[in-house]
């Protein structure tokens, strides 16, 4: 009986974990499109979507640790999630810039990508945060 109650008590947190990473992410998402949007037409393409996606980052790093995974921040963590951001940056950039290549516009290039590396991230980020029993500061 006790391993049926482990069971679920992991997969409430799990389907928490999921719904708090979707409010943040969403709010990110949100972040990263506004900067490339507001700088669409003062820089570089590619400049616009790596200042969102930088901005965004920072955000993100802030409140996956408290809201998301209920973890404090810390420069390991830190680290971390940023490695595992690197690997979302580059699959990105790349999806990016085949949009762009195919004929997408400037205003929509960015929506393959979000569908596309929306789903990864979570794996990649959740693995980045929550390192076993990791409860370093």
């Amino acid at each position: 009986m006790s391993g049926m109650t482990d069971i679920k008590t992991h997969m409430h947190k799990l389907s928490g974990e999921i719904l708090r990473f979707g409010i943040v992410g969403t709010t990110a998402l949100v972040i990263h499109y506004g900067v490339y949007y507001l700088l669409l037409r003062y820089t570089y393409l590619n400049v616009a979507f790596t200042s969102g996606y930088i901005i965004s980052f920072l955000f993100n790093f802030m409140m996956t640790s408290w809201f998301t995974f209920k973890v404090r921040p810390s420069w390991r963590r830190f680290l971390r999630f940023a490695v595992s951001h690197g690997i979302n940056y580059l699959i990105q950039i790349t999806v990016f810039n085949i949009s762009l290549l195919l004929g997408v516009s400037n205003e929509l290039a960015p929506i393959p990508v979000y569908i596309i590396s929306v789903p990864a991230s979570f794996l990649l980020v959740r693995c980045a945060m929550m390192r076993k029993r990791d409860t370093t500061a």
